[in-house]
């Protein structure tokens, strides 16, 4: 997957794309990849980089959402049960079972929670991956000991899957571009072409040189998540905002605080969210609040009160909650709930996604989340393809394997996200002994791992790398600062630039990252 070369590709191309898809998250991604699935000729173009917004900042599960059974939403839970056993098929090496235990406090608790989860292994029926359990109170500490033990009734245990969210965007764009489809970060959207009052297009403009162009496309499809909004302003046909953003925010402890097998998943906290304490990358991340907000932003921040709110319910249940200098990364994320008239809560706003049909032709997806971006992505072509007229041919992604699909079985762990690239990246070390080394001594990545995903994933700047080919960012925010002066220099070599734009990459990484500190 090369950046130049995409670019190329569009600046060559004569003749209108099939499908074009702007927007580089999951809802774009899984657009474009079943576009291409079906042998349509597609384009994706993103703002700034893959998954820089909502898309990277999840709570990293693949679930049917337990949640949504007390709001009778049963369809939404089996439609997301099966995309779960798709993606653990379609992705072994990003996708992974996750014990989860709900801990009970009242005796009540304890039949009710039950029969929820059995009604969540009875919705999964085959696509489950274990049944529920009931555990008492010794086995409960057994499998979570930092649990708060006073009141502890007990427990339910249930299963679930787990994700690294940045890495599968990225999977999905070196797929897109294996069907033979064309991807490209940092392509802005400037306007939309119309001929005779029917999109067929847009100014697009590349932000690394401010050279702008015109792509021509049979079918548009603006899947943006929180921007929807501001690509329907430019269609100039929809009034009402489509989008209700949403803040959630999250924080990064180490795995002392939740020690053993399993994640720890309370079902309602004051704003009647589910709280989630998840052991992912020998970390352990705790989440999420939920605060309406009145736009959308690359770049949000976790604000105080969400702070205080979330530490002050995770030690209602935890015994091991840091100060806040023990905070190893704070971050937030906006969610790109669809507008309605049911609820101001947006805690109850439903995550069932929407498709609009502009009457200039411009097709809108919005809503969803990451466990169901197959199937959003498969809805929003069948979509541009009766709009367009496009030859009528079906989904394949169903039993399409992304890119690395292999068992996660034979990678080391620290290269697992990788699947079957860890081999190149093993490679690179092997040759130059140097890139064997880790960035940083508190991180888990390797020198190899920046030249790697310089030459074959588009990473284009030290965010790029730190925050979304690995997770540094997320893991340990000041550590990332200390190896952002190592990513830029070996980014300049890969990239060819100049000292100066690597000082720079420096300046601006630090200044972003300290966004993510919680002290």
């Amino acid at each position: 997957m090369n950046r130049d070369q995409s670019l190329r590709t569009i600046a060559n191309r004569r003749e209108p794309w099939d499908v074009l898809v702007i927007g580089g998250g999951a809802t774009g991604l899984g657009t474009a990849v079943d576009a291409a699935s079906r042998g349509y000729a597609t384009l994706l173009i993103e703002q700034h980089d893959f998954a820089k917004g909502t898309s990277s900042r999840s709570t990293k599960l693949i679930h049917g959402g337990v949640r949504y059974l007390a709001q009778g939403r049963l369809g939404l839970v089996r439609t997301a049960l099966h995309e779960r056993d798709l993606l653990l098929r379609n992705s072994p090496h990003l996708v992974h079972d996750l014990k989860f235990i709900v801990p009970a406090y009242a005796l009540w608790e304890l039949p009710f929670y039950f029969a929820g989860l059995k009604t969540y292994d009875l919705l999964a029926g085959r696509f489950g991956r274990g049944r529920s359990q009931w555990l008492s109170c010794r086995e409960t500490l057994e499998r979570a000991p930092t649990l708060v033990r006073d009141s502890l009734r007990g427990g339910i245990l249930y299963h679930d899957c787990q994700f690294d969210d940045s890495r599968l965007a990225l999977a999905l764009a070196r797929t897109l571009v294996d069907l033979g489809g064309t991807a490209a970060n940092y392509v802005r959207v400037s306007g939309l072409l119309k001929n005779a009052d029917r999109v067929c297009g847009v100014h697009a403009c590349d932000d690394e040189t401010g050279r702008v162009c015109e792509i021509r496309a049979k079918s548009v499809v603006n899947a943006t998540g929180v921007f929807s909004d501001h690509i329907l302003q430019m269609d100039g046909a929809h009034t009402r905002p489509l989008i209700t953003p949403s803040q959630g925010i999250h924080v990064v402890l180490d795995r002392s605080a939740l020690p053993g097998d399993c994640a720890v998943v309370v079902p309602h906290t004051d704003d009647r969210r589910i709280l989630f304490a998840i052991p992912w990358h020998g970390r352990v991340l705790v989440g999420t609040t939920d605060t309406p907000v009145a736009g959308p932003s690359l770049e949000p921040r976790p604000l105080e009160a969400e702070l205080e709110f979330l530490l002050s319910n995770a030690a209602r249940y935890l015994t091991m909650i840091p100060q806040r200098a023990d905070i190893l990364s704070v971050f937030a994320g906006l969610r790109p709930l669809v507008a309605g008239k049911q609820s101001k809560n947006t805690a109850k706003t439903s995550r069932d996604h929407h498709i609009e049909v502009s009457p200039t032709g411009l097709v809108t997806i919005a809503g969803g989340k990451w466990t169901t971006y197959r199937h959003m992505g498969e809805d929003a072509v069948d979509t541009a393809q009766r709009v367009a007229g496009l030859p009528e041919r079906k989904s394949e992604t169903r039993t399409l394997h992304l890119h690395g699909w292999c068992s996660a079985a034979e990678l080391p762990e620290a290269l697992a996200g990788y699947g079957s690239d860890a081999t190149g990246i093993r490679k690179l070390a092997l040759e130059d002994p140097q890139l064997g080394e880790k960035l940083h001594s508190r991180l888990p990545y390797l020198k190899s791992e920046v030249v790697w995903s310089a030459r074959h994933e588009m990473a284009r700047t030290v965010e790029d790398v730190l925050a979304r080919r690995t997770r540094a960012l997320l893991l340990d925010a000041k550590a990332s600062i200390e190896a952002a002066g190592r990513v830029a220099e070996l980014l300049a070599t890969e990239l060819g630039r100049d000292p100066e734009w690597a000082e720079r990459q420096v300046r601006e990484f630090t200044e972003l990252a300290r966004g993510y500190v919680a002290a």
